[in-house]
């Protein structure tokens, strides 16, 4: 598929060979502030979570795409799409980057590919993130995609013992 194929990376679905990427990622402790997790997750259960990731996107009302770096074929990152709303033509993204993977484009690259195949093949209208105030690569990435901050959700996550607000997101398919 043209539309998840970039220079550097493509993104491809779930496969049961991602066990192994898939238990890494979830179980890092850094990445549980942005996922909202707070227990880590047994092999078996995400066993489970791959025998059902190929749900249909409509049924599901989300999509996990892996990142791979083109010319090793080594896995990167993930990429979401969640909380799906064809009738209203709309979709979350999230991205995580694994951190030796960080600062090589990748998740620039990643997130052009998933804005270009929901405006393309989804035909969505709007995409959003959601974004502590305190995540600057974030911020940075949604900014240099094209993305406004529209809101602000005051005292929405509680990290390390703090109140962090939550800023909202948006990109619009003009």
């Amino acid at each position: 598929m043209k539309t998840l194929n970039g220079n550097n990376v493509y993104l491809r679905a779930l496969e049961p060979d991602d066990l192994d990427f898939l238990y890494q990622i979830e179980n890092k402790e850094d990445f549980w502030a942005i996922s909202n997790t707070q227990k880590p997750f047994s092999k078996f259960i995400l066993k489970q979570y791959l025998e059902t990731a190929h749900q249909d996107m409509y049924q599901a009302k989300q999509l996990r795409l892996v990142i791979i770096e083109k010319y090793t074929d080594n896995c990167v990152g993930m990429i979401d799409l969640f909380d799906f709303e064809p009738k209203h033509k709309r979709a979350g993204i999230g991205i995580l980057i694994e951190p030796i993977s960080e600062n090589k484009g990748f998740a620039s690259e990643a997130l052009e590919l998933i804005i270009d195949y929901t405006f393309t093949h989804l035909d969505l209208h709007q995409v959003y993130a959601n974004i502590t105030e305190d995540n600057f690569k974030s911020i940075q990435l949604f900014n240099k995609a094209g993305f406004s901050k529209i809101g602000c959700k005051k005292d929405w996550t509680y990290t390390n013992g703090k109140f962090k607000d939550e800023n909202i997101y948006q990109k619009i398919n003009d």
